[in-house]
Protein backbone atom coordinates (compact mmCIF):
# COMPACT_ATOMS: atom_id res chain seq x y z
CA UNK A 1 0.00 0.00 0.00
CA UNK A 2 2.71 2.61 0.78
CA UNK A 3 4.30 1.88 -2.61
CA UNK A 4 1.03 2.40 -4.43
CA UNK A 5 0.40 5.71 -2.63
CA UNK A 6 3.91 6.92 -3.55
CA UNK A 7 3.28 6.13 -7.25
CA UNK A 8 0.03 8.08 -7.22
CA UNK A 9 1.72 11.13 -5.69
CA UNK A 10 4.47 10.98 -8.36
CA UNK A 11 1.90 10.85 -11.18
CA UNK A 12 -0.01 13.83 -9.77
CA UNK A 13 3.15 15.97 -9.45
CA UNK A 14 4.22 15.05 -13.02
CA UNK A 15 0.80 16.07 -14.38
CA UNK A 16 0.98 19.41 -12.57
CA UNK A 17 4.47 20.12 -13.99
CA UNK A 18 3.39 19.33 -17.56
CA UNK A 19 0.31 21.56 -17.30
CA UNK A 20 2.44 24.38 -15.91
CA UNK A 21 4.81 24.17 -18.84
CA UNK A 22 1.94 24.19 -21.31
CA UNK A 23 0.40 27.30 -19.74
CA UNK A 24 3.66 29.24 -19.53
CA UNK A 25 4.63 28.42 -23.14
CA UNK A 26 7.73 26.81 -24.57
CA UNK A 27 10.84 27.73 -22.57
CA UNK A 28 12.99 27.56 -25.71
CA UNK A 29 11.41 30.64 -27.36
CA UNK A 30 14.06 33.40 -27.70
CA UNK A 31 13.42 36.76 -26.17
CA UNK A 32 14.73 39.87 -27.97
CA UNK A 33 15.32 43.28 -26.48
CA UNK A 34 15.14 45.13 -29.85
CA UNK A 35 12.75 48.08 -30.11
CA UNK A 36 9.69 47.84 -32.36
CA UNK A 37 11.19 50.15 -35.04
CA UNK A 38 14.61 48.48 -35.12
CA UNK A 39 14.12 46.85 -38.55
CA UNK A 40 12.86 50.06 -40.15
CA UNK A 41 15.73 52.06 -38.68
CA UNK A 42 18.33 49.59 -39.95
CA UNK A 43 16.73 49.57 -43.42
CA UNK A 44 16.85 53.37 -43.54
CA UNK A 45 20.48 53.33 -42.40
CA UNK A 46 21.50 50.77 -45.02
CA UNK A 47 19.82 52.74 -47.82
CA UNK A 48 21.47 55.96 -46.67
CA UNK A 49 24.88 54.28 -46.46
CA UNK A 50 24.54 52.89 -49.98
CA UNK A 51 23.72 56.38 -51.19
CA UNK A 52 26.83 57.75 -49.52
CA UNK A 53 28.95 55.00 -51.11
CA UNK A 54 27.62 56.04 -54.50
CA UNK A 55 28.46 59.63 -53.61
CA UNK A 56 31.99 58.61 -52.66
CA UNK A 57 32.46 56.91 -56.04
CA UNK A 58 31.13 59.95 -57.89
CA UNK A 59 33.34 62.28 -55.84
CA UNK A 60 36.42 60.18 -56.57
CA UNK A 61 35.79 60.24 -60.33
CA UNK A 62 35.01 63.96 -60.16
CA UNK A 63 38.24 64.69 -58.32
CA UNK A 64 40.25 62.70 -60.89
CA UNK A 65 38.60 64.64 -63.70
CA UNK A 66 39.37 67.90 -61.88
CA UNK A 67 43.08 67.17 -61.64
CA UNK A 68 43.08 65.93 -65.25
CA UNK A 69 41.42 69.07 -66.62
CA UNK A 70 43.85 71.23 -64.66
CA UNK A 71 46.82 69.71 -66.49
CA UNK A 72 45.22 69.64 -69.92
CA UNK A 73 46.22 72.31 -72.42
CA UNK A 74 43.15 72.21 -74.69
CA UNK A 75 41.09 74.86 -72.88
CA UNK A 76 41.15 77.20 -75.88
CA UNK A 77 42.03 76.08 -79.40
CA UNK A 78 43.36 78.78 -81.72
CA UNK A 79 43.64 78.34 -85.48
CA UNK A 80 46.20 80.50 -87.28
CA UNK A 81 46.72 80.94 -91.01
CA UNK A 82 50.14 81.52 -92.53
CA UNK A 83 51.25 85.13 -92.21
CA UNK A 84 54.40 87.20 -91.99
CA UNK A 85 54.21 87.19 -88.18
CA UNK A 86 53.34 83.56 -87.49
CA UNK A 87 53.26 80.36 -89.56
CA UNK A 88 50.09 78.37 -90.02
CA UNK A 89 49.32 76.02 -87.21
CA UNK A 90 47.34 75.29 -84.10
CA UNK A 91 47.72 76.86 -80.65
CA UNK A 92 46.27 75.25 -77.54
CA UNK A 93 45.95 77.65 -74.63
CA UNK A 94 45.81 75.93 -71.26
CA UNK A 95 45.68 77.12 -67.68
CA UNK A 96 49.35 76.42 -67.02
CA UNK A 97 50.99 76.36 -70.45
CA UNK A 98 50.50 77.09 -74.13
CA UNK A 99 51.47 74.66 -76.90
CA UNK A 100 52.10 75.56 -80.54
CA UNK A 101 51.65 72.95 -83.26
CA UNK A 102 53.17 74.03 -86.58
CA UNK A 103 52.45 71.94 -89.64
CA UNK A 104 55.60 71.25 -91.67
CA UNK A 105 54.12 68.62 -93.97
CA UNK A 106 50.87 66.69 -94.03
CA UNK A 107 52.33 64.11 -91.66
CA UNK A 108 54.89 66.02 -89.57
CA UNK A 109 54.44 68.91 -87.21
CA UNK A 110 56.67 70.68 -84.73
CA UNK A 111 55.50 71.23 -81.16
CA UNK A 112 56.62 73.97 -78.82
CA UNK A 113 55.19 74.33 -75.31
CA UNK A 114 55.74 77.29 -73.00
CA UNK A 115 54.88 76.94 -69.31
CA UNK A 116 53.51 79.92 -67.44
CA UNK A 117 55.00 81.33 -64.26
CA UNK A 118 53.57 83.55 -61.58
CA UNK A 119 55.82 86.34 -62.84
CA UNK A 120 54.15 86.41 -66.27
CA UNK A 121 52.26 89.68 -66.53
CA UNK A 122 50.84 89.03 -69.99
CA UNK A 123 48.31 86.46 -68.76
CA UNK A 124 44.71 87.74 -68.68
CA UNK A 125 42.79 87.99 -65.44
CA UNK A 126 40.53 85.02 -66.20
CA UNK A 127 43.47 82.60 -66.56
CA UNK A 128 45.17 83.89 -63.39
CA UNK A 129 42.02 83.48 -61.31
CA UNK A 130 41.14 80.15 -62.94
CA UNK A 131 44.54 78.76 -61.95
CA UNK A 132 43.82 79.48 -58.29
CA UNK A 133 40.25 78.23 -58.51
CA UNK A 134 41.34 74.88 -59.95
CA UNK A 135 44.01 74.53 -57.26
CA UNK A 136 41.45 75.28 -54.54
CA UNK A 137 39.00 72.79 -56.08
CA UNK A 138 41.66 70.07 -56.16
CA UNK A 139 42.61 70.63 -52.51
CA UNK A 140 39.00 70.83 -51.32
CA UNK A 141 38.11 67.68 -53.24
CA UNK A 142 41.00 65.83 -51.63
CA UNK A 143 39.97 66.96 -48.14
CA UNK A 144 36.38 66.00 -48.86
CA UNK A 145 37.43 62.49 -49.88
CA UNK A 146 39.43 62.11 -46.67
CA UNK A 147 36.44 63.19 -44.57
CA UNK A 148 34.04 60.82 -46.32
CA UNK A 149 36.45 57.89 -45.92
CA UNK A 150 36.48 58.34 -42.13
CA UNK A 151 32.70 58.83 -42.09
CA UNK A 152 32.02 55.64 -44.05
CA UNK A 153 34.48 53.77 -41.85
CA UNK A 154 32.55 54.82 -38.74
CA UNK A 155 29.22 53.85 -40.31
CA UNK A 156 30.36 50.35 -41.25
CA UNK A 157 31.88 49.91 -37.79
CA UNK A 158 28.54 50.84 -36.22
CA UNK A 159 29.70 54.19 -34.81
CA UNK A 160 26.63 56.38 -35.39
CA UNK A 161 27.57 59.49 -33.47
CA UNK A 162 27.39 63.22 -34.13
CA UNK A 163 31.04 63.16 -35.27
CA UNK A 164 30.14 60.76 -38.09
CA UNK A 165 27.20 62.92 -39.12
CA UNK A 166 29.39 66.04 -39.10
CA UNK A 167 31.98 64.37 -41.34
CA UNK A 168 29.31 63.74 -43.97
CA UNK A 169 28.23 67.37 -43.79
CA UNK A 170 31.79 68.69 -43.98
CA UNK A 171 32.58 66.49 -46.97
CA UNK A 172 29.40 67.62 -48.72
CA UNK A 173 30.22 71.30 -48.20
CA UNK A 174 33.79 70.85 -49.44
CA UNK A 175 32.65 69.06 -52.59
CA UNK A 176 29.97 71.64 -53.33
CA UNK A 177 32.47 74.50 -52.97
CA UNK A 178 34.93 72.63 -55.21
CA UNK A 179 32.20 72.16 -57.82
CA UNK A 180 31.38 75.88 -57.69
CA UNK A 181 35.06 76.78 -58.22
CA UNK A 182 35.25 74.52 -61.28
CA UNK A 183 31.97 75.90 -62.61
CA UNK A 184 33.26 79.49 -62.39
CA UNK A 185 36.37 78.48 -64.33
CA UNK A 186 34.30 76.76 -67.02
CA UNK A 187 31.87 79.64 -67.47
CA UNK A 188 34.63 82.28 -67.55
CA UNK A 189 36.68 80.35 -70.10
CA UNK A 190 33.58 79.78 -72.25
CA UNK A 191 32.80 83.50 -72.11
CA UNK A 192 36.34 84.39 -73.23
CA UNK A 193 36.17 82.04 -76.21
CA UNK A 194 32.73 83.24 -77.31
CA UNK A 195 33.89 86.88 -77.18
CA UNK A 196 37.12 85.94 -79.00
CA UNK A 197 39.32 87.62 -76.42
CA UNK A 198 43.03 87.75 -77.22
CA UNK A 199 46.21 87.23 -75.19
CA UNK A 200 49.43 89.18 -75.55
CA UNK A 201 52.00 86.38 -75.61
CA UNK A 202 55.74 87.11 -75.65
CA UNK A 203 57.12 87.94 -79.13
CA UNK A 204 59.47 84.95 -78.94
CA UNK A 205 56.48 82.58 -79.26
CA UNK A 206 55.29 84.14 -82.55
CA UNK A 207 51.66 83.95 -81.46
CA UNK A 208 49.37 86.78 -82.59
CA UNK A 209 47.18 88.66 -80.12
CA UNK A 210 44.08 87.09 -81.63
CA UNK A 211 43.81 84.02 -83.86
CA UNK A 212 41.89 83.80 -87.09
CA UNK A 213 39.39 81.59 -85.27
CA UNK A 214 39.13 79.90 -81.90
CA UNK A 215 36.92 77.32 -80.28
CA UNK A 216 36.37 75.51 -77.01
CA UNK A 217 38.78 72.66 -76.31
CA UNK A 218 38.24 69.23 -74.82
CA UNK A 219 39.58 70.31 -71.43
CA UNK A 220 36.50 72.47 -70.86
CA UNK A 221 34.22 69.48 -71.45
CA UNK A 222 36.22 67.43 -68.94
CA UNK A 223 35.95 70.27 -66.42
CA UNK A 224 32.18 70.49 -66.99
CA UNK A 225 31.79 66.83 -66.13
CA UNK A 226 34.06 67.24 -63.10
CA UNK A 227 31.99 70.17 -61.80
CA UNK A 228 28.74 68.23 -62.23
CA UNK A 229 30.08 65.17 -60.40
CA UNK A 230 31.52 67.21 -57.53
CA UNK A 231 28.24 69.07 -57.05
CA UNK A 232 26.22 65.84 -57.25
CA UNK A 233 28.42 64.04 -54.72
CA UNK A 234 28.24 67.01 -52.37
CA UNK A 235 24.44 66.99 -52.45
CA UNK A 236 24.41 63.25 -51.77
CA UNK A 237 26.62 63.72 -48.71
CA UNK A 238 24.48 66.57 -47.44
CA UNK A 239 21.39 64.34 -47.74
CA UNK A 240 22.74 61.89 -45.15
CA UNK A 241 20.14 61.18 -42.47
CA UNK A 242 21.34 60.89 -38.90
CA UNK A 243 19.82 57.77 -37.29
CA UNK A 244 17.56 58.75 -34.42
CA UNK A 245 18.26 57.15 -31.07
CA UNK A 246 15.24 55.29 -29.80
CA UNK A 247 14.65 54.93 -26.11
CA UNK A 248 13.00 51.79 -24.80
CA UNK A 249 10.68 52.22 -21.86
CA UNK A 250 10.19 48.99 -19.92
CA UNK A 251 6.62 47.90 -19.44
CA UNK A 252 5.37 47.74 -15.84
CA UNK A 253 2.95 44.99 -14.97
CA UNK A 254 0.18 45.76 -12.55
CA UNK A 255 -0.06 43.36 -9.64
Amino acid sequence: MPTTQRQKDYQVSEAENSSGVAESGSPSEPKTDRPPGYAATMLLLINSTNRQMAGFTIATVGWILTTTSTGLVEWRVWYMNNSSLSPSGLVCVGMWKVCIYQYITNFNRATLCHRYTYHDTYLPLDICISQNLLLVATILGLLGRAAIIFALRNVYMGIHQDATFNQFIVSGILNVVAGVCISITVVWNFYSVINEEGITFPPSLYIPFKPDSQEIGSALLVACLAAFMMLLSGLLFLSYKHPLARQIHPETSET
